[in-house]
């Protein structure tokens, strides 16, 4: 199910107010152009920011515009054991058709304080489950020895691997079996990692070339080496600028330059200095997007 280019979508705002607008507007130019699934209010969503009310909203309005056309793949962690279990409660009644939760971030809990975390979630639930683990922002790195250990729950059915350790990548792909979907979480490492055997990308790129990264992931599981690897080179200086301030920053900036929802940030976000915003439309340009 989880399979290909899945899109960390924005969340669009307006008069600081969730931009639904925009968001359906988005959801479908995602839609058309290919993009496999939609992942609304995971990191690149500005999840950490969002409250109850618009964390549902946001999800609403996923399920409702996708209307089962491309499944979305909810973001629902915490890092607090209840409130997950009560993020993804809610997604599930909303229509989503798996849930994304981060490993716990700030309080550092321990690798058996993460199999209890998501083995806990997973009891009360009946969606497919996609753990992230992204030590880059939660300051924890959960093991392939934890993630093998959480495979074998039944409704636990992948990872987003964002560690960017290929190696550890590996080990999660052969302690975990063919059937346990390992998706990229960074966006230049999506074609080595569908080699390594991984089954796509959660992206922040596909945001603004969604074809391309669609392309990229059809080429790479279908092993076309040659047309990958194009994609791959063609893509990795938009990948980088993407990342040249704290994501969401560079990605809801580019959309606010290609016309496509408001420059509107939720604090603590704000807009890129003006020497990053130059790079960032000097890329685009160099792209062809604006």
């Amino acid at each position: 199910m989880f399979e290909g280019s899945f899109v960390a979508i924005v969340t669009p705002f307006k008069n600081s107010k969730v931009d639904a607008k925009a968001l359906k507007e988005l959801i479908e130019f995602h839609i058309e152009y290919g993009t496999n699934g939609i992942v609304p209010c995971g990191t690149t969503g500005e999840s950490a920011t969002l409250s109850h009310h618009e964390h549902e909203e946001v999800i609403r309005i996923a399920v409702e515009t996708c209307k089962g056309r491309v499944p979305v793949l909810a973001g629902t962690g915490s890092n607090a054991t209840h409130e997950a279990i009560e993020l993804t409660l809610s997604a599930q009644k909303l229509g989503a058709d798996g849930a994304l939760l981060i490993t716990p971030y700030y309080n550092k809990p321990t690798q058996e304080g993460l199999y209890q975390h998501f083995a806990a979630v997973e009891k009360e639930t009946k969606l497919p489950i996609i753990l992230y683990n992204v030590p880059s922002r939660t300051s924890i790195n959960m093991l392939p020895e934890t993630v093998a250990r959480l495979s074998k729950i039944k409704n636990i059915v992948g990872i987003k691997e964002a560690s960017g350790n290929l190696v550890q990548v590996s080990e999660i792909i052969q302690s975990c079996g063919t059937d346990f979907e390992v998706i990229s979480g960074e966006d230049a490492l999506t074609w080595p990692i569908i080699a390594l055997g991984g089954k796509g990308v959660i992206s922040v790129t596909a945001n603004l070339v969604p074809e391309k990264f669609s392309k990229l992931c059809k080429a790479a599981l279908e092993e076309d080496m040659v047309t990958a690897r194009s994609l791959h080179y063609e893509l990795l200086k938009l990948n980088d600028v993407m990342f040249i301030e704290t994501n969401p920053i560079p990605v809801k900036a580019a959309l606010a330059i290609m016309g496509r929802i408001d420059n509107e940030f939720r604090a603590p976000l704000c807009p890129p200095s003006n020497h990053n915003l130059a790079t960032l439309k000097s890329i685009l340009q160099e792209y062809a997007l604006v």
